[in-house]
C-alpha cells in the first residue's frame, strides 16, 4: 500500500509562546465554547488574520453553515461573486451592475473579486452550497402548497 491508500492528515508542529497568558487563557476560553481544540482554533485565527492582512476590506462571520467570508460593511463574497459571474450583463459592465446591485462601491466589489481570485474553491463551493439550499426549499415549499391544495 501507498501513503495515497491511507487518509492522512499531515500535521506540522510549531511552539508558540505568549507573551501573557491572558491570551492563552482566551485562546482557550474561547476554543472550549465553539468546541474545538486550542490547536485548531489558533490555526484557524492564524489563517483569517493572514487572509485579513491580504484582503482588508474582507471579514470573516459565523452562521449556519460556518465561517465564511464576506465585505465589510456588505454582504459574503460568494453573494456578490453569484451576481458577477455567468448571467446576460457584458463583462466590461459587471462590476458596474454588482455595485448598483448591491449598493457596494467599486472598491468593495474588486475585493470580492481578488479574494475570489485568490480562493476560488471556497467561493464556489459556498455558492454551490446555497443553491442546493435553496433548491431543498422551494421543493418543501412546493410540497407544503400541494398538501394545503388537496
Amino acid at each position: 500500500m501507498t501513503s495515497d491508500d491511507y487518509n492522512v492528515v499531515m500535521t506540522h508542529p510549531l511552539s508558540v509562546r505568549f507573551r501573557t497568558s491572558e491570551v492563552l487563557g482566551a485562546l482557550k476560553a474561547e476554543a472550549a465554547v465553539r468546541k474545538l481544540s486550542s490547536s485548531a482554533l489558533a490555526e484557524e485565527l492564524i489563517e483569517e488574520g493572514l487572509r485579513l492582512r491580504r484582503h482588508p476590506l474582507v471579514v470573516f462571520r459565523d452562521g449556519a453553515t460556518g465561517r465564511r467570508a464576506g465585505l465589510v460593511g456588505g454582504p459574503d463574497i460568494w453573494e456578490v461573486i453569484a451576481g458577477l459571474v455567468g448571467g446576460d450583463v457584458p463583462a466590461g459592465q459587471k462590476v458596474d451592475r454588482a455595485v448598483e446591485l448591491f449598493g457596494l462601491s467599486p472598491e468593495q466589489v474588486s475585493a470580492a473579486l481578488d479574494y475570489y481570485a485568490e480562493f476560488p474553491d471556497e467561493i464556489d463551493a459556498a455558492i454551490d452550497s446555497n443553491a442546493a439550499a435553496a433548491e431543498e426549499s422551494e421543493a418543501l415549499w412546493r410540497r407544503r402548497q400541494q398538501l394545503l391544495a388537496e
